[in-house]
């Protein structure tokens, strides 16, 4: 996965959110972005998801990204099990492994007994555990997970500090985002920090700051 040269802002008379990124991250790594709140570090992923384009520069994907919000939208008309099912469709699994994958993931994360309550109705806590869910099934070549952890019970939380280095360790690239300087500190293989200018740097400790 692969950054040029790109930069975003929201009209032609508003400031750079992100100026000059460059950025190459490999299979197997996982790599953290850090920065202020406001800095730009949710735009960065939504680039890298290609829900957003650049205003100047390019993003290439080794394929398809699955990501986590930092908002992720509870009042869709699905159920969870059904939603999961729909995700895993539009990924390109078949209807026997999306239904496979999300009893796995509802199971490992403890809301197995929920598959079947409509997200409108699911507790804030267990709508991020489906919102995580959706982006660890297709096990995409590119996760990225923006503050994918708050809301989550230290339980959970584990749960997907795991999941996201066993995404890594099967060769996949991972990007996170999150307020917990110390979070996957022992996996990192690299972190990188939005300054105020819009430019994204390597952190040399590998730990950043506090956002």
């Amino acid at each position: 996965m692969e950054l040029t040269a790109v930069g975003k802002r929201y009209g032609r008379r508003e400031r750079w959110i992100l100026r000059g990124v460059d950025l190459a991250v490999g299979p197997g790594e996982l790599v953290r972005i850090a920065g202020r709140n406001g800095s730009g570090k949710s735009t960065l992923l939504r680039l890298v998801a290609g829900i957003e384009r650049p205003s100047t520069g390019r993003v290439a994907r080794p394929g398809p990204a699955a990501y986590v919000p930092e908002r992720f939208p509870p009042a869709l008309p699905f159920d969870a099990a059904s939603y999961l099912l729909r995700v895993g469709r539009v990924h390109g699994l078949s209807a026997e492994r999306a239904r496979r994958r999300a009893g796995e993931l509802l199971d490992r994360f403890g809301v197995a007994d929920r598959a079947g309550t409509p997200l409108s109705r699911l507790s804030k806590g267990t709508c991020q555990k489906v919102a995580v869910a959706q982006a660890l099934l297709p096990e995409a070549r590119v996760l990225l997970l923006d503050e994918a952890w708050t809301g989550l019970d230290p339980e959970a939380r584990a749960v997907l500090d795991e999941a996201a280095a066993e995404r890594a360790a099967a060769g996949g690239t991972v990007l996170f985002v999150d307020h917990d300087p110390a979070r996957l500190a022992g996996v990192t293989s690299a972190a990188y920090r939005v300054g105020a200018d819009g430019v994204l740097r390597p952190v040399e400790d590998g730990v950043p700051e506090p956002a």
